[in-house]
Order: C-alpha cells, then sequence, then structure tokens
C-alpha cells in the first residue's frame, strides 16, 4: 500500500442481519458479530494513521424496525459504549456523536455526552459515531438554522454559499469523507452524508459487516489509493 491513505472514511455498515440469517443466528446475534468488526476498524485506524472515521450507526429510519429489534440494538449500543469506555479514552480516540439523539433514552444521551467529554482532548482518531442519523433531515435542520439567523437579521440571503450551509450542519467541525466504504453488496447510500459526500470515492464489499475485517479495510483503502480525485477537472491540471 502507498502512502495515499484517505484522512477521513466513512462507513455504511451493512449486512448484520443477513450474516446473521446465513448463520443461522437471531438478527440480535448478528448486530453483536458486526461490532467486533466496529473494534477491528477502530484499532485498524489507529495502526494506519486515519485521522476520521464516521461510522452509520443507527439510522433515523431505524427506529421503524420491530420494537424488539430497536430495544436490543439500543441496549447493545449503550453496553458496547460501557465497556469500551476505558479502550477509546486511553488509547487517544476522540468520539462525537451526529445526529438526532432526542429520540434517544436520557441513559444513552448521558453515557453519550460522557464519552465525548471525557475523550475531547484525545487526537490519534477522530471517531464519529452517526446515531439517529438522516442525510435529509440534517439538510432541512442547516435549511432551518439559516432561515432563522435570516429572519433575525444575522445572516444576508446573498452571503449564503456552501461555506455557510455546512457550518450549519450537525457538525461543522467534520470534514467531508475521502472514502465512503459500504459492506454488505448494496449501491446505494441509504440517506448517509447526502451534502458530504459530494465527492468521495465510494467503495462496496461484498461482504457482511460481520465478516468485513482488517484486510478488507485495508484493500478498500487500496482501491482508493489508486483513484485519481479529480474534483471537476481533467487530469492535466491536477
Amino acid at each position: 500500500m502507498n502512502n495515499k491513505i484517505p484522512q477521513h472514511i466513512a462507513i455504511i455498515m451493512d449486512g448484520n442481519g443477513r450474516w446473521a440469517k446465513n448463520n443461522s443466528k437471531s438478527r440480535i446475534e448478528g448486530h453483536r458479530a458486526g461490532v467486533n468488526s466496529v473494534k477491528k476498524i477502530i484499532q485498524k485506524s489507529l495502526d494506519l494513521g486515519i485521522k476520521k472515521l464516521t461510522l452509520y450507526t443507527f439510522s433515523n429510519d431505524n427506529w421503524k424496525r420491530p420494537k424488539i429489534e430497536v430495544d436490543s440494538l439500543l441496549k447493545l449500543f449503550s453496553n458496547t459504549i460501557k465497556s469500551e469506555f476505558s479502550n477509546l479514552k486511553d488509547n487517544g480516540v476522540k468520539v462525537s456523536f451526529v445526529g438526532d439523539l432526542s429520540k434517544f433514552s436520557s441513559y444513552i444521551n448521558d453515557l453519550s455526552h460522557n464519552l465525548k467529554k471525557e475523550t475531547s482532548n484525545n487526537i490519534l482518531l477522530d471517531l464519529n459515531i452517526a446515531l439517529g442519523y438522516s442525510g435529509r433531515q440534517e439538510i432541512i435542520y442547516a435549511t432551518k438554522k439559516i432561515a432563522e439567523k435570516v429572519m433575525n437579521k444575522k445572516l444576508e440571503v446573498n452571503d449564503i454559499n456552501e461555506e455557510i450551509f455546512a457550518a450549519n450542519l450537525y457538525d461543522c467541525n467534520h470534514s467531508a469523507p475521502d472514502l465512503l466504504i459500504r459492506s454488505g453488496g448494496e449501491h446505494r447510500i441509504s440517506d448517509f452524508l447526502l451534502w458530504q459526500i459530494a465527492y468521495s470515492e465510494i467503495y462496496v464489499s461484498e461482504k457482511f459487516w460481520p465478516d468485513f475485517d482488517e484486510n478488507d479495510f485495508s484493500e478498500a483503502i487500496k482501491d482508493f489509493s489508486c483513484r485519481e480525485r479529480r474534483f471537476g477537472k481533467i487530469s492535466e491540471q491536477l
């Protein structure tokens, strides 16, 4: 692998349910197996010097799933935060959350807030957890914030540009992903980072998320390193 390493990688972690079905396990067992892959990819990101990692953990549409699965997912999430708290803090991982957390319990909100606070000074890896996230809702959120500023005469309509819009998204401090990885073989975005991935390179792995390991992660980065990112220009201009 050459030195062309993406600084920000976003991942749609898909395939837990299908993995469980193929292995005659329950869906929650598939989600538990998926947590192991998360741990591996976080560690590999640290090893490679990746600066930012954004994980699509729970979408806003996931609330539509059967209540028993949603409850199991939320319990798994809270248990994982508690069990991995020290590891993340001690290994230089700065954790933040992006999305609408208002639908989550005060318990999960408190856990998330505490993890964010306790890791805020870490600098090795920014881990951005998308929770209750919807790309469409994020765009609506930013639009409403901008409209409010215009109504309050804090912003002129003619001053609105891409930079202003980006500054009003859920988390204005995170750069756009260089690479978007999706496991599970599906070729769709699933309402993830719709504004931010305008020029992201996209890599789809056929492997279900619980089977996606460090080697698959490295293979995605290797594929990225062979691409020419032109951002609308031609090769001769680069």
